[in-house]
């Protein structure tokens, strides 16, 4: 018998999300299950009644139906005292929890009896867990709307412009950290025309930070910032000291700050003082996306967005519900890739299977045991490779751009000399007008190979630079043909061939500026 899945409207204050959309409804049922949502549960994200009805779910016009009817519940935020008391023996809660905050939550859910997978417990260095990961794609959605609020409180353009009227200088924008919402931030930052800089404890995002139009701005103080599961460590009290420094550098400097460090488990840290805030220009605004854990700046207060010292200090803490129906599209594909790795049969029921890594690692209750925090997961280790050999190996050629062993004199002669009685041969016995397109013939190949294998890919693709190159040798060669004037009659043979080489010539032009342009275009999209 097929599961029902249960999709209550979020009583948490200011919450609009909700955990599935009518889209996704359609998918689950393909999956062999059948889905009830909570009557208005989607209106704040744009999704009504009518289409889920569409859809093919069910509408409760209560609460409590749904929860003592739901075999699964799929929801946003975790379930308070009210939703928990109303859960029925046996089911399944897929949501946010945040176990190590919520230890009375967990309590209260065992008691119950029930399976509970903590979508914010996914093991994240898991490859194929991307797909099911919520955090990142609420964080992405996050760091944009950070960059929407800063810029509907920022008096100026984001982008710099020279009018008549005057020269506006582009904005200066700081964000500390450069995580998935730092770093959908700095992209939204820089597209909208912005000078924009960021940090991270972590070096190994300095690239990143590049790729998408920013500036990292390096501590200066060696040490590594690398955390578990993606996230940034602790740093030292040397390091703190001297980020402190650079931060009221950057303060004094920049227009807006955006701020995005949480370690799990832990208070914000506090990287913006009131001095900084002080030291900044009059109407720079800071986003402190950290608030709901207390905030990233000594004067956040989270919820509001208040001016302080001539600065916006906005500490808003549903950045992910301001862009309801986004994010909760997002949020339900996650749950919607998570049921299909619960319900590979696709019959409408769930194996909850423990010994697989991902499975196990969201699964902090099952039937009515605690099991977090979960084992690490078993990340394969690529093998060891083998000793070299003790006997020497003749090296072999691997191709383009991969150095062979050099011929022997003797080889190389031999080589001269069977190619010199082959053309000898072909001198002494072909006809004179074959000689002429026999010379051109191996002209052609010398120079075509030399062409096309020392092509150096540096700014596009070794497939584009191969067929830039040959298109060139086609080019050179119908040049060739064409090169005695067009004869009046264009019906004889030679005039046909210059005609032939004409249209070479076209389209081997059309590929080449048609192959430059798509590699100007992928190295716009990269500088992006």
């Amino acid at each position: 018998m097929s599961l029902l899945i249960g999709v209550p409207r979020e009583v948490f204050a200011g919450e609009k999300r909700v955990a599935t959309v009518p889209e996704v409804v359609e998918k689950l049922i393909k999956l062999g299950f059948k889905v009830i949502v909570e009557t208005g549960a989607g209106d704040s994200a744009n999704s009504s009644d009518d289409a889920y009805r569409a859809a093919g779910a069910e509408i409760a016009e209560s609460a409590a139906a749904l929860w003592s009817g739901a075999d699964m519940v799929f929801k946003v935020r975790a379930p308070n005292d009210e939703e928990v008391g109303m859960m029925r023996e046996g089911s399944t809660l897929i949501s946010f929890i945040w176990p190590a905050q919520s230890p009375e939550l967990m309590q209260k859910l065992a008691a119950k009896k029930v399976t509970v997978l903590a979508i914010d417990a996914l093991p994240r260095q898991l490859s194929r867990a991307q797909k099911m990961d919520a955090l990142t794609s609420q964080a992405g959605v996050a760091g944009y709307r950070a960059v929407i609020e800063a810029a509907n409180g920022f008096g100026r353009f984001f982008n710099g412009q020279i009018t008549a009227a005057g020269k506006v200088p582009p904005a200066k924008v700081f964000i500390a950290g450069a995580g998935v919402a730092g770093l959908a931030a700095i992209g939204t930052a820089a597209g909208l025309g912005a000078i924009v800089r960021a940090n991270d404890t972590r070096a190994e995002v300095a690239d990143q930070v590049k790729s998408l139009g920013g500036e990292f701005v390096k501590v200066d103080y060696e040490e590594e910032g690398s955390g578990g599961g993606g996230y940034a460590k602790v740093m030292s009290e040397g390091f703190q000291q001297a980020q402190r420094e650079m931060y009221a550098k950057q303060a004094r400097e920049v227009d807006i700050i955006i701020t995005t460090a949480l370690i799990p488990g832990k208070p914000a840290p506090k990287l913006i003082t009131a001095e900084m805030v002080q030291s900044m220009k009059p109407g720079s605004v800071i986003v402190d996306m950290a608030a709901e854990q207390g905030g990233n700046c000594e004067l956040t207060e989270p919820g509001q967005a208040v001016v302080k010292h001539g600065v916006t200090i906005i500490g808003y803490t549903d950045l992910v519900s301001r862009l309801a129906k986004q994010s909760s599209t997002l949020y339900a594909t996650n749950l919607f890739r998570l049921t299909e790795e619960l319900c590979k049969t696709k019959d409408g029921q769930i194996n909850v299977n423990m010994e697989d890594d991902a499975i196990r690692g969201l699964t902090v209750i099952k039937d009515g045991e605690i099991t977090w925090p979960a084992p690490a997961p078993k990340i394969p280790v690529a093998a060891a490779k083998p000793a070299a050999a003790a006997v020497p190996v003749a090296k072999k050629s691997h191709g383009h751009g991969e150095p062979s062993e050099p011929m022997s004199p003797k080889n190389m002669a031999i080589m001269f000399a069977v190619a010199g009685a082959l053309f000898w041969l072909i001198g002494a016995y072909a006809p004179i007008a074959f000689l002429g397109h026999f010379t051109v013939f191996v002209l052609a190949c010398f120079i075509g190979y030399m062409v096309v294998w020392n092509v150096k890919p540096a700014l596009h693709t070794p497939l584009m630079s191969v067929t830039n190159a040959v298109s060139s040798i086609i080019a050179i060669g119908a040049l060739v043909q064409i090169a005695p004037p067009l004869a009046a009659d264009i019906v004889r043979p030679d005039a046909v061939i210059r005609w032939l080489a004409i249209g070479s010539i076209v389209l081997a032009t059309i590929n080449m500026f048609g192959g430059f342009a798509v590699t100007q275009r992928m190295l716009e999209m990269f500088r992006k």
